[in-house]
Parts: structure tokens; C-alpha cells; sequence
């Protein structure tokens, strides 16, 4: 199984090391048509490049920082032999995968052994320098007789140097980023390896004070001497363990202290409860006794208010009776004037009568003095005078009864004006009785208000009470608890080693 993931994980790597190779040419522009241009003066490449070696490997022989990567000639020939077949690839432009992993594979041997980049730089440009004058001088027209004819134009042959060097900066450009890489990992590597011995150390140092802490022993502390980076730590660490055995110190009096007054608490929080049961009994008396007397209270303003109602409706009906005394008073002094009008006719009329007997004496008078001529006149005056006395004689009696209704008109009118009176008065008194009524509904209706909201108010208590009952034996639970939790505290912290 850890062979397949080491498989997956190489091929994983190469695709990676590839896809960069592409994104590189890209970047130089060492295209297709570049690598043509290379493949043009590949021979003059391969017959080269050793002579290039040679001249790089002397080189090498001579200079101190180099010469010790390669003690022996055979090194050197294998080293030799092992560019010439890389370079293969270079003077073939066959830049592919197997390319980049070889690429791959120099640039972690020369992390490996320690070889920096600017040797290699410089092993580049010494083979680039033979590699270019070689060429330049192969392919640049010769003059004479039996010159040869050049295979290359000279444009063609700078684009086949320029390629060419292009070809070489992406070797170097991977091989020295490979390097780079594998060397940081190394780094990295003998970076955690002093770091891990470091912390083996200095773990085995504070282990030993923190088996004795995690033993519940405080009475110890680290004395050991350690690198001057950790010298803070442990004179945190030793500062820790005094602080904590202070600490725990007047925890374990606190303790004592809280056991003791916990007891009180619970005591006192027994007691409260009773006497907080007591008291939602008494709140809940007087919650039924004033919900009670609400209801009484509302029942009485509804009665006042339905009473308030009949008196309003008694006072509409007197007044409405008053307002048809005072139509009949009315009525009965239009009857005095008609009776007073009455009067003064039958005085004309009486007049009238007296005036006709005069006439007809008169007549009778003047009918006797002409004799025979004179007597149908006598009897016109007979027949007048009777009639004037009949009309006197009803006149008397008209006036009579007229005197008589006249009385009783007054009699009458002194009776409803009397009965006017009396029913403003009963009206005033309805009204008065009305409007204590009223004050009355009104004070019923504010004393039931009132009333109702003292309910509310001792619902409230009564409801706070019995919630505060419930808390008071929550606290007294809560309290003996806490006496409980106290003394296992208190063993918990005797465990502990504090001197």
C-alpha cells in the first residue's frame, strides 16, 4: 500500500515537474520553431561538447571549492559522461517529460552534495562560450577557391545561438530552483532535527516538575539548568507553582470558611421558607377575600347604573308631564280671556235690551198718540219689548254662567298653577336624585376600578410569593449543596502536597 502511494505521489511530482518545464518555455519563448533551429547545429554540438568538458573539467581541476567534488579522474570521466548523454536532449530540443525529470534528478544531486548554483553558472557559460565560437565558426561563409558553401544563412545561425541559449537558461533555470527547493528542505530538515533534540531536552526537563505538578506535589521546583531561550519558561513554570500553592493555600481556608457559612445559609434559607409558605397562604386569603368583595363591589355599581337609568327615565316622563301643566295653564288663561271676551258682549247685549224696551216704549208712546193708524205698531212694540226682555234675560244668565265659569277658570288655573310648581319641584328633586345617582355609579364604578387593580396587585404578590417560595427552597437545595460541593473541595485540596 505505501508503495502504491509512493508511486502516485512520484508520478504526481513528474506532472508537476513537466507542467512547469511548459510554463517556463513559455515564458522564454523557446517555441517549436526554436527547438527546429537547435536541431540544425546539433551535430556541431555533439562534436563539441566534449572539448567543451574538457575545457570546464580543468577548470574544475584548478579552482579549490570545486576540485573537492571531484577528487578522483574517474569521478570526473563519470561525471563527464553522464552531461554529455544530458546533453543529448538539449542539442535534440526534446524538451518532454523524461527531460524535466532528469532536470529534476541533477538539480537534487547538486543540493545534495552541496554544489551552489554559481558553479554551475559557471560551468554553463564556459561549454556556451566553446559551444557558440564553434559554431560561429562552422557556419560563418569562408572565401577562396574551394570554400565550402554555408548550410545556414546568417540570420538562421543566430536564431540557432539565440535558441540555443535559451535552451541553456531553462536548464539552469530548473535546475537551479530544483536546487534551491531540495536545499530549503534540507535546511528545513537539520532545522527540525536541532529543534526536536531542543525539545527532547527541554520536555525531559520540565517533565519531571510537571509528573510532581500532575501528582498533585506543589511542594517542588525545577532548579535544572537549560538553554537561556527556556530560562523565562521555567521561571514562569516555578513562579506558576508558588503562585498555585498560594492560591490553593487560601482556597483550602476559604473552603473552611464557606463550609461553615454555607450551614447558616441553609439554616436560615429553611427558615425563610417556612415563613414564605405562611405567608403565600395569608396572600392567598386575601387574594379570594378581595376578589370577592370586587365582585360585590361590581355587582353594586351595575345596580346604581341600571337605578340612574330609571330616575333618567322618570325625569324625562315629569318633565314631559310638566311641559302638559303648563299647556293646561295655558289653555285655562286663554279660557279666562275668552270668558272676560264673553263678558263684555253680554254687557253689549244687556245694553242692547235695555236700549230695545226704550225703543219700544218709544214706539208704543207714538202708536197711542196716532190712535187707530197707530195700533200695528203698538204690537211691533209689544212683540220688541218682549224680545229685549228675553235678551236681557238670557243676557242675565249668560253673564251668570260666564261670572260662574269665570270663578272656576280661576279656581282652576290657581290649581294648575300650583301643580306646576309642584312638578318643577318633583322635577328638580328627580334630577337632584339623578345626579346623586350619577356621583354614586361613578364612585362605584372608580371603587370597583380600584378595587380590580388592588386584585391585580395581590394576584401579582400572591403569584410573587409562591415564585419566591419556589426560590427559597431552590436556595435551600442550592445551599446544602454547596455545603456538600464544600467539603468535597476541601478533600479534594488536602491531596495536595503544599509544603
Amino acid at each position: 500500500m505505501n508503495s502504491i502511494s509512493t508511486e502516485i505521489r512520484h508520478s504526481q511530482n513528474r506532472a508537476q515537474d513537466f507542467a512547469d518545464l511548459e510554463y517556463r518555455r513559455k515564458f522564454m519563448q523557446l517555441t517549436d520553431k526554436d527547438c527546429a533551429s537547435i536541431r540544425l547545429i546539433k551535430d556541431i554540438i555533439d562534436r563539441e561538447l566534449p572539448i567543451a568538458l574538457d575545457i570546464f573539467y580543468e577548470q574544475v581541476r584548478k579552482t579549490p571549492e570545486t576540485s573537492s567534488f571531484f577528487p578522483t579522474e574517474a569521478k570526473i570521466a563519470h561525471a563527464k559522461h553522464a552531461q554529455q548523454e544530458h546533453w543529448k536532449n538539449i542539442s535534440s530540443a526534446n524538451f518532454d517529460q523524461k527531460y524535466a525529470e532528469k532536470v529534476h534528478t541533477i538539480g537534487s544531486v547538486h543540493a545534495r552534495i552541496g554544489l551552489e548554483p554559481r558553479w554551475y553558472i559557471g560551468g554553463y557559460t564556459i561549454v556556451l562560450d566553446h559551444l557558440i565560437r564553434s559554431i560561429i565558426s562552422d557556419l560563418t561563409p569562408k572565401t577562396g577557391l574551394f570554400a565550402k558553401k554555408a548550410t545556414i544563412s546568417t540570420e538562421g545561425m543566430g536564431e540557432a545561438i539565440a535558441s540555443l541559449c535559451k535552451a541553456v537558461m531553462l536548464e539552469m533555470d530548473l535546475t537551479i530552483s530544483v536546487y534551491l527547493e531540495e536545499a530549503e528542505k534540507a535546511r528545513q530538515k537539520s532545522r527540525d532535527e536541532v529543534i526536536l533534540r531542543e525539545q527532547t531536552f527541554v520536555a525531559d526537563s520540565f517533565g519531571i516538575i510537571l509528573s510532581e505538578v500532575a501528582e498533585r506535589n506543589l511542594s517542588q521546583k525545577m532548579d535544572k539548568e537549560l538553554p537561556s531561550a527556556y530560562i523565562p519558561l521555567r521561571d514562569n513554570l516555578n513562579g506558576a507553582i508558588e503562585s498555585l500553592r498560594e492560591t490553593l493555600g487560601i482556597v483550602n481556608d476559604t473552603t473552611e470558611t464557606i463550609d461553615i457559612t454555607a450551614g447558616e445559609i441553609n439554616t436560615a434559607a429553611q427558615d425563610l421558607a417556612h415563613r414564605t409558605e405562611q405567608q403565600a397562604v395569608s396572600v392567598e386569603k386575601t387574594a379570594a377575600a378581595v376578589e370577592q368583595i370586587t365582585a360585590t363591589v361590581t355587582s353594586t355599581a351595575a345596580r346604581v347604573t341600571e337605578a340612574n337609568a330609571f330616575v333618567n327615565n322618570c325625569q324625562n316622563i315629569t318633565e314631559q308631564f310638566g311641559v302638559m301643566i303648563n299647556r293646561a295653564t295655558a289653555a285655562m288663561s286663554e279660557i279666562e280671556r275668552s270668558s272676560e271676551a264673553i263678558s263684555k258682549i253680554t254687557n253689549v247685549m244687556s245694553n242692547i235690551a235695555i236700549q230695545t224696551n226704550l225703543l219700544a216704549l218709544n214706539t208704543g208712546v207714538e202708536a197711542a198718540r196716532a190712535g187707530e193708524a197707530g195700533s200695528g205698531f203698538r204690537v211691533l212694540a209689544q212683540e220688541i219689548r218682549d224680545l229685549a226682555n228675553r235678551a236681557g234675560n238670557a243676557s242675565k244668565e249668560v253673564k251668570e254662567l260666564v261670572e260662574t265659569s269665570r270663578g272656576q277658570v280661576l279656581s282652576g288655573v290657581t290649581i294648575m298653577e300650583e301643580a306646576g310648581h309642584a312638578i318643577s319641584t318633583i322635577i328638580s328633586s328627580v334630577a337632584d336624585i339623578g345626579d346623586h345617582l350619577k356621583a354614586i355609579a361613578e364612585a362605584a364604578s372608580e371603587q370597583a376600578t380600584a378595587l380590580q387593580e388592588v386584585n391585580n396587585a395581590v394576584s401579582t404578590i400572591d403569584q410573587g410569593t409562591r415564585q419566591n417560595a419556589a426560590m427559597v427552597e431552590e436556595t435551600s437545595a442550592a445551599s446544602s449543596g454547596m455545603a456538600q460541593q464544600a467539603r468535597q473541595l476541601k478533600g479534594l485540596l488536602n491531596e495536595f502536597t503544599l509544603a
